[in-house]
């Protein structure tokens, strides 16, 4: 397609995608920590995945805490919408760059998920002392098996904690290192 309305076309393929792929993965987040299953932002995700998932869950066993069955969908889900978009600009890649260009999509997908939780969390803890929404307590179970090591590892400082800051910079870190910024 040419111009501006391949550009549009590719533009919507992959908004639509991304959104359920965060939801997909943001299901995947939440079993692995074992969220409150009856908070209604949960809810919500299992309602919207459940049709993709639970036929595949029925014969791909889980692994620990993680939902094989959805981590598969979003490795799937997220080749289809690249190769979607690169067909949509007239583009091909062979199969192995398509499988790691995949993989590296997913990747930044989850650092930069974990980098929008974790800056909720700091705005959260300035000003949401008193609010009351499902989505609170389930940012700080999202990021507590990010914030907690550090935590354990860094000395306190009189009441403030750094482990934000840490967990940002090394998120930043990472997508640098991998080239996935």
């Amino acid at each position: 397609m040419g111009g501006s309305v391949g550009n549009a076309f590719a533009f919507l393929v992959e908004t639509l995608f991304s959104l359920y792929l965060a939801a997909l993965m943001l299901r995947v987040l939440v079993e692995a920590v074992g969220a409150d299953y009856y908070n209604p932002i949960c809810q919500v995700l299992l309602t919207i995945t459940e049709p993709l998932v639970a036929p595949l869950a029925r014969v791909v066993p889980r692994f620990g805490r993680f939902n094989t069955a959805a981590v598969i969908w979003l490795f799937v889900l997220q080749f289809i919408a690249l190769a979607a978009v690169l067909a949509i600009g007239g583009y091909a890649l062979p199969v192995a760059d398509m499988l790691l260009a995949t993989l590296l999509r997913l990747i930044r997908m989850l650092l930069m998920m974990y980098l929008v939780l974790i800056i909720a969390e700091v705005i959260l803890s300035w000003v949401g002392g008193g609010m009351r929404h499902p989505i609170i307590p389930l940012i700080y179970q999202l990021t507590r098996p990010v914030l907690e090591p550090i935590r354990r590892v860094l000395p306190s400082l009189g009441g403030i904690d750094l482990s934000p800051l840490v967990a940002l910079i090394g998120i930043q870190f990472l997508m640098i290192l991998i080239g996935i910024r």
